[in-house]
């Protein structure tokens, strides 16, 4: 898998979310002409929790688009809400799913360098989104999560675009690789500090892993997929 295609640019400002209006910045509208893509992400886009979204390490988000099909086979009661840009993401992509990126790869789109920093970890935001009281727990299991870019070279881009593979560092880390160690072989601990000692690993994720490496048990998930507010 040398190229993926970027098939639409989306970015959004924060508006509130479900029955307490929680600022977030979900709703992603498409973005016709070229867009600047920065350190912190995509010029014009916005996220209402800054605290554990956006950032260097999530400064943009790619969704496969091949995956709502899926999602509609599941759900088709809300058939008419898992279409391109549901899950909030900046770039809609095709050609590619998780199993075809690896952490650490150096993808070129347009004028920007990124590079792919972690797999998207959803949250309970996910359930108001979608009015579906598990969907968050769906993404985990599923593993149709997408995954974040961090911008190592500022630039332009456009879509429709091509995105191509300048660097895979790691290939023996894919994506759905991670998925079944963060959320299946929970404790695999050979494989937990192999996946510590990655370079420019997230500092989250690093904290992570290793308290579960110090203590041989595993965070609660609760508070990040059912709470219902901050």
């Amino acid at each position: 898998m040398s190229e993926f295609h970027v098939l639409e640019l989306r970015v959004g400002q924060v508006a509130p979310l479900g029955p307490k209006g929680v600022p977030s910045g979900i709703e992603k509208h498409i973005v016709s002409g070229p867009v600047i893509a920065d350190t912190l992400g995509l010029a014009g886009d916005a996220q209402g929790d800054t605290l554990r979204h956006g950032g260097r390490d999530k400064a943009v988000h790619a969704y496969p688009a091949s995956h709502y099909a899926l999602w509609r086979q599941d759900l088709p009661q809300i058939a008419a809400r898992l279409r391109p840009g549901g899950f909030g993401e900046n770039l809609v992509v095709a050609g590619v799913t998780e199993q075809d990126i690896c952490l650490g790869d150096r993808w070129r789109i347009g004028g920007a360098l990124m590079e792919v920093s972690q797999s998207r970890q959803p949250c309970w935001k996910l359930n108001f989104r979608f009015g579906v009281t598990d969907m968050a727990r769906r993404v985990q299991t599923s593993g149709r999560t997408g995954w974040y870019f961090r911008v190592l070279e500022r630039g332009s881009m456009e879509a429709p675009a091509t995105a191509t593979l300048v660097l895979r560092a790691q290939p023996e880390w894919p994506l759905t690789r991670v998925a079944r160690l963060l959320y299946r072989d929970v404790l695999d601990l050979e494989a937990l500090a192999a996946l510590a000692d990655l370079p420019r690993l997230p500092d989250s994720w690093l904290r992570l892993v290793r308290r579960r490496i110090e203590t041989g048990s595993v965070e609660d998930w609760t508070p990040r997929l059912d709470a219902t507010s901050p």
